[in-house]
């Protein structure tokens, strides 16, 4: 009965935890802007330009992470390389030239502006 009793009550209690520090950081963020506000800093003081390559630069990297995974499974699959060795290498590869890719893009796009 032990086992079964943990086995419900860690989930529910990793998920309480996660839910009570973002509530808190986002309360606290709320709270500190609404003062910075009352006090009257400008509302554009809480934009961040660099948001948007943040989420270039992420959403490239899955996509890079995720054709290394399918890369992995037909390099494995075909018996080209030992699962164990195209699983990590194809993945950090990917990973990587993603990131890459998505440094070349950004550099050339602040020499035209």
């Amino acid at each position: 009965m032990a086992p079964f009793v943990v086995s419900i009550l860690v989930p529910i209690g990793f998920f309480a935890m996660l839910f009570g520090i973002l509530y808190v950081y986002y309360s606290t963020r709320n709270r500190e802007r609404l003062a910075m506000i009352e006090k009257g800093a400008d509302a554009s003081l809480f934009q961040n330009p660099d948001r948007v390559s943040n989420i270039f630069k992420w959403g490239m990297f899955m996509v890079g992470i995720a054709v290394g995974i399918i890369l992995a499974s037909a390099l494995s699959s075909a018996n080209v390389l030992a699962e164990e060795v195209a699983y990590p290498s194809m993945i950090f590869f990917f990973g990587g030239l993603s990131l890459i890719v998505v440094h070349l893009i950004e550099r050339k796009r602040e020499t035209k502006e």
